[in-house]
């Protein structure tokens, strides 16, 4: 029996308890009401050290989270009075291999890193479109960016993992070796263990892109809306826009786009023609080193805020989502509250690329139109600032399209997991025709459900 001392005497890493003076600061996420109070925090230094961990866990009964880059606002990668494996502090390098094209990324990176790396060498891999979110959580529930339209999803372009499954084994996954636990971490989320390592496919990709944010006025709405109907269809697989309706810092409503063109700034303004021909109010938009571009929505997203949000679907045609009466519900929605700020952000990814995959190719559903992300902010929480946040956000949601959205942007998945729950249903609608074989895949490599802070799967 391991008792906490044999596994602290074992432990490479740094184990941080509530009685430690840096307890709190182990605790920090991005969205701060996603802080939860740990039993212990283990930032382990290599899987080794992950593997004690869950073999400790385990045998104390400590509900386990795994923290990546922290950015679930659900409180994926936190649990209260549990064990939180955090990765963030010493499993955080990447190492690229120019020849092979491949990018080698410890779980506890961000994408900035990523991004920075690859770049170095002419090259770039799929990667999130805040670049302080985690490796680790993205690539496993699925992971869009500016470039899916050229080279699908995170997972389209993952060629190996290591993970350390719930026995405490240390695995190597490919489509060779352990291929159905391979398949089952790309995009079944952190069902199956710990991700230590990735491996990505990387990408030629030239030094400098256009893009930027331009923001338009409310009286531009509709056409913006027809714009992107006349975009959307054809729109090519380098090309790829962010719309975000929204009240500004001042206050005033409005519609934000970020606009991104893997070329050069002259062909950029071609491809957006229509776009800039509407008359935005504010045009930021230029040549930009590409190792930024991750970073061009981070100002949606700052660190250590109050967040809630939810992923919905969107619609066929763009204009059905941007037009006047959803812009005026969606305003109204978000201006119900002084104290909170809200972003509806629709976002405008090619597909073709993302959908020409084979539908068992990984559990990830290949007809999507694309996502919608409905997000809430707030300062100070409150148990009412909190209930204010989800009011808006369902207000929004009931004016867009429904179904079940982006694994990624689900609002509610740290409430404690009970077969036959709510979450089992979400589960098995968000999987569809995958979920009788992840549950087999869960059963031969956590049929005791030990990784169930998100869409947890139950084992057959």
């Amino acid at each position: 029996m391991s008792t906490f001392e044999t596994f602290s005497s074992h432990f490479k890493g740094d184990i941080v308890t509530p009685k430690d003076p840096n307890y709190e600061q182990a605790l920090d996420r991005w969205a701060h009401n996603a802080r939860r109070n740990a039993a212990v925090v283990a930032f382990v230094k290599d899987a080794e050290d992950v593997s004690l961990a869950i073999k400790y866990a385990r045998e104390a009964g400590l509900r386990i989270a795994i923290r990546g880059g922290g950015h679930s606002p659900q409180g994926s990668s936190s649990s209260e009075g549990g064990l939180v494996i955090d990765l963030s502090r010493y499993l955080k390098d990447v190492r690229v291999d120019p020849d092979k094209k491949l990018i080698y990324v410890q779980g506890g990176a961000v994408w900035k890193s990523v991004d920075v790396e690859a770049i170095k060498y002419g090259l770039a891999g799929v990667g999130g479109t805040v670049n302080h979110t985690g490796v680790g959580g993205l690539s496993v529930g699925g992971g869009y960016g500016w470039l899916s339209g050229a080279h699908g999803l995170v997972i389209d372009n993952t060629v190996q993992v290591t993970v350390v499954v719930a026995d405490g084994n240390i695995l190597t996954a490919t489509e060779t070796e352990n291929p159905d636990l391979f398949w089952g971490v790309r995009g079944g989320g952190s069902n199956f263990g710990v991700v230590t390592e990735f491996v990505f496919k990387l990408h030629p990709q030239r030094a400098q892109v256009f893009a930027g944010a331009i923001a338009f006025t409310p009286d531009k709405c509709e056409q913006v809306g027809a714009f992107l109907d006349d975009w959307w269809p054809r729109a090519k697989a380098e090309e790829g826009l962010v719309v975000a309706m929204t009240r500004g810092p001042d206050g005033r409503p409005g519609i934000m786009a970020f606009v991104f063109y893997n070329g050069s700034e002259e062909d950029g303004r071609k491809a957006y023609k229509g776009l800039f021909d509407i008359g935005p109010v504010m045009d930021h938009c230029g040549n930009v080193p590409y190792e930024q571009v991750n970073g061009i929505t981070n100002p949606l997203a700052d660190w250590g805020r109050n967040y809630y949000f939810k992923g919905v679907l969107l619609s066929k045609k763009p204009s059905d989502d941007v037009n006047p009466k959803v812009f005026d519900e969606v305003i109204k929605a978000v201006s119900s509250s002084p104290d909170h700020m809200a972003a509806t952000v629709l976002e405008y990814f090619p597909h073709n690329k993302i959908n020409s995959l084979p539908a068992d190719s990984a559990p990830y559903r290949r007809d999507l139109t694309g996502n919608t992300l409905i997000i809430v902010q707030w300062q100070d929480d409150t148990p009412e600032k909190s209930r204010k946040a989800k009011e808006i956000v369902y207000a929004v949601a009931d004016v867009l399209p429904k179904g079940e959205g982006y694994g990624n942007y689900t609002p509610e998945s740290d409430a404690p997991f009970t077969a036959g729950a709510v979450t089992a249903e979400k589960t098995r609608a968000l999987f569809r025709e995958h979920y009788p074989r992840l549950q087999g895949i869960k059963k031969k490599y956590d049929p005791d459900m030990v990784f169930n802070q998100w869409y947890t799967i139950i084992p057959a």
